[in-house]
């Protein structure tokens, strides 16, 4: 740094005597729980998707009766409309699996593994990728949202 106070806060600083490995294993980690949170948003758009459209399927029947298809509005009531999506499932109760078979261990996995090994903080690879990254001083390069840019400093300036 050069001679201001602009660096990360506590808590996103290592912690005495994490390692270099610990950081990356627990950086990983952070990163698979954010895939697992990016399938679990799929899941939730596959639900609402696909309620949406069984919601349509109460329009296309009264079209095909509108339209003289009485047979047809019946079959697509009946063998379409509110159909499970698996056996016994509608997507509610494959997110809810999902959740508590999946999701939830590993954000409890997840959690104690950074309490116990890296005192509870979060983002340690990430705060100290930006930290190597940034340019001190810069105003667009602070390490901290409350941390205001040296004196002295432009945009245009390296």
């Amino acid at each position: 740094m050069t001679g201001h106070d602009d660096g990360p806060d506590r808590a996103h600083q290592r912690p005495e005597g994490v390692s270099d490995e610990t950081v990356a294993a627990l950086g990983s980690l952070s990163k698979a729980l954010e895939t697992t949170e990016r399938a679990r948003g799929h899941l939730y758009s596959f639900h609402q998707l696909t309620g949406t459209a069984d919601l349509e399927l109460d329009r296309t029947v009264e079209l095909l009766r509108k339209a003289g298809h009485p047979e047809w509005a019946e079959t697509v009531r009946t063998q379409v409309l509110g159909r499970n999506v698996i056996p016994g499932h509608w997507t509610f109760q494959i997110i809810e699996a999902y959740d508590a078979t999946y999701y939830q261990p590993f954000r409890e996995i997840e959690r104690a593994a950074v309490d116990e090994l890296a005192d509870g903080r979060d983002h340690l690879y990430e705060a100290e990728m930006k930290e190597a990254r940034r340019t001190v001083g810069h105003p667009d390069h602070t390490a901290r949202p409350d941390t205001p840019p040296a004196e002295g400093t432009g945009q245009g300036e390296r």
